[in-house]
């Protein structure tokens, strides 16, 4: 991952929702839950390689070329340098993650 910083506060703002969520509820298997949630979470939005995932999809079985990875850079300019919005992408993780989200709150209110 090239940005650590990111990476980082991610997993204080969970340690900070950890224990929030071990306040109110005074349950060590909801802290748990929340800690296992919120880790996949940050996994499944930080860690990826998204040069790798910004090729064609024909090109997934096989390591991004130095060539690759110039053009990809290259391609970056202005404000949105490492975001690049794909609709499929973002339904794909709306879905999961809004699904995750919503199980995750009914297990903690109840």
């Amino acid at each position: 991952m090239a940005n650590d910083v990111a990476l980082r506060s991610a997993i204080v703002w969970l340690a900070v929702i950890i224990v929030l969520v071990g306040v109110r509820t005074l349950s060590l298997q909801k802290m748990m839950i929340t800690y296992a949630f919120g880790m996949v979470g940050i996994a499944g939005i930080l860690l990826p390689d998204w040069d790798f995932f910004d090729r064609d999809f024909s090109r997934w079985c096989y390591p991004v070329t130095a060539e690759e990875r110039a053009a990809l850079l290259a391609r970056r300019s202005g404000l949105i340098k490492r975001c690049r919005i794909y609709p499929m992408r973002l339904i794909i993780y709306t879905t999961i993650y809004g699904f995750g989200l919503y199980k995750w709150w009914t297990f903690i209110s109840s």
